[in-house]
């Protein structure tokens, strides 16, 4: 029964929207591919590395292959040919792209079968690795103790992937579940990745797969010594978003920002590349079983938190059916949302806890994502830790997965370990003293919180309604998601889309999908 009084019927209404809308656009990403699905495409074959002026090796090949007119064929269609010419492996063969050893013009035709012999030995290789790594991290949680959810989220962030890997083992000695590497400000724009270890980086540290590596070990060592798994976060978005995936699945990460809508909206990349990456990076997470965190946690920071309230919930819903059309199962999809309201406004902390359980119950499997207050943070650190602890009052409450922990000098700068050790201390004290509060108290039928949740689903429905009768693209068009207006043919990367040839060919997206249970390529 819900606490909140909602109606079922509601939800299905809402549910249906948002997968007419993610039926739409599944249809419309089918259809295309862009550089960077390609690039990541050749990173799954073992393709690594830079070439001339540290260009990375996936690149110059994507980029070779688009010079020559072959790119709307599937890089692993040209791959094939390569291997088939030369006898070389894969990395071999784009070393020599690189050095202009090898020119993708002179490669001689071969039949289909052939094609498709190296194509399937290429994608199963591929996937045979990722399901290794699945497998191993499987084997670590059966073997360590289960930790209760809220799962206790913190950051690293000093740019030098050496000192995080000193900061995030010092945090899971303190008590942290997962440790989120923050990437370095505006590589979400580059249509590349750095390559190699890194050791400086303005706001964060560089994703890079050398870096993913570093974390991997530093994280597993001290698992070991504490006797449980610590998961390690990136930010799998961007322009890079599938080949920071293809990373991940192969250094083993556990968790990714993954959002569909939050490229386009925060940082301006164009909606046909966002979409069509976001397509092939979850299918990737999906079968890596990599957790999903979704970004409607920023709608907030750009847009009143009680007056934009459905649109959150609205995304959420759409997030979860594109989600689906990926194989991405529930238990895999970090829904976000976020503690924003003003904390000045009267029963504010009603309207927090009624969002929080609306979410809850909505979206009953998925481990969701709760993030902090930080636009009305303001420097007053003893303020700050309270609003924190009033956080991890309603996270414990409403039995969210995965708790983003808030840091009293949120408005001041990047955290320091003591900032780190104390808001762990803080989620700590509260969520023990309050594990099973949400399982002893009911809501006042018609009251504030049941009211305000009831609104929210209702606006939510409609609006969705209103997408599907406008069309995705046109609603982001028009600012309807945290007052952002994104164009069809605007924003970074539309040159790197591309439609599909009749005859394209990826036996990764094939791989995948079957293995996903989902349907065929068609």
């Amino acid at each position: 029964m819900s606490v909140l009084g909602l109606d079922p019927q509601i939800i299905v209404r809402a549910r249906r929207a948002a997968s007419q809308i993610a039926e739409t656009m599944d249809g419309f990403i089918r259809q295309r591919s862009t550089v960077a699905v390609e690039r990541t495409t050749l990173r799954l074959y073992g393709v690594d590395g830079v070439g001339a002026d540290d260009i990375p090796l996936p690149n110059l090949f994507v980029d070779a292959a688009g010079r020559e007119g072959l790119l709307s064929q599937g890089i692993t269609r040209t791959l094939a040919r390569a291997v088939a010419h030369s006898g070389r492996d894969p990395q071999t063969i784009a070393r020599a792209i690189g050095d202009g050893q090898l020119m993708l013009a002179n490669l001689p035709l071969i039949d289909e079968q052939e094609v498709r012999e190296i194509g399937e030995r290429l994608a199963d290789e591929a996937i045979a690795r990722i399901a290794q790594n699945r497998a191993t991290r499987d084997a670590y949680l059966a073997r360590y103790e289960k930790r209760p959810e809220p799962l206790h989220y913190v950051i690293v962030a000093t740019g030098n992937i050496y000192e995080d890997v000193v900061q995030a083992r010092t945090a899971a000695r303190q008590g942290a579940d997962i440790i989120a590497v923050i990437r370095t400000t505006g590589q979400s724009l580059l249509d590349f990745v750095p390559y190699g270890p890194t050791s400086e980086g303005f706001g964060g540290t560089y994703a890079t797969q050398a870096n993913f590596q570093i974390m991997r070990e530093g994280l597993d060592e001290v698992g070991e010594e504490l006797g449980r798994y610590i998961r390690l976060c990136n930010y799998c978005s961007g322009l890079c978003m599938p080949e920071i995936a293809a990373m991940g699945a192969i250094e083993r990460l556990d968790v990714m920002l993954n959002d569909a809508l939050y490229g386009i909206l925060f940082r301006d990349i164009n909606p046909q590349r966002t979409f069509v990456d976001q397509y092939f990076s979850r299918m990737i997470n999906s079968f890596a079983g990599i957790v999903i965190n979704t970004g409607e946690d920023n709608y907030l920071t750009t847009a009143d938190a009680v007056e934009a309230a459905h649109t959150v919930l609205a995304s959420q819903f759409i997030n979860e059916q594109l989600a689906l059309r990926c194989g991405l199962p529930e238990e895999q999809m970090g829904l976000g949302h976020a503690m924003e309201i003003d904390p000045a406004l009267e029963n504010g902390f009603l309207l927090e806890l009624a969002q929080a359980q609306l979410a809850r119950e909505v979206f009953p499997r998925a481990p969701l994502k709760y993030m902090p207050p930080t636009k009305h943070m303001t420097g007053n650190i003893f303020r700050g830790h309270i609003q924190d602890a009033m956080f991890n009052l309603i996270g414990a409450w409403t039995h969210q997965g995965i708790q983003l922990l808030g840091m009293m000098t949120e408005a001041m700068h990047t955290p320091h370990m003591g900032d780190r050790y104390l808001a762990l201390e803080n989620a700590q004290y509260v969520m023990n003293s309050a594990r099973d509060l949400g399982d002893e108290i009911v809501f006042k039928p018609g009251g504030k919180i049941q009211t305000r949740a009831q609104t929210v689903l209702i606006e939510a429905a409609a609006l969705l309604e209103k997408v599907l009768a406008d069309g995705m693209f046109q609603t982001l068009e028009a600012g309807t998601f945290a007052d952002v207006y994104r164009p069809f043919t605007g924003g970074k990367g539309l040159d790197g889309v591309f439609m599909r040839d009749h005859d394209y060919y990826n036996p990764l997206e094939a791989g995948l999908r079957k293995g996903l249970g989902l349907d065929p390529v068609s």
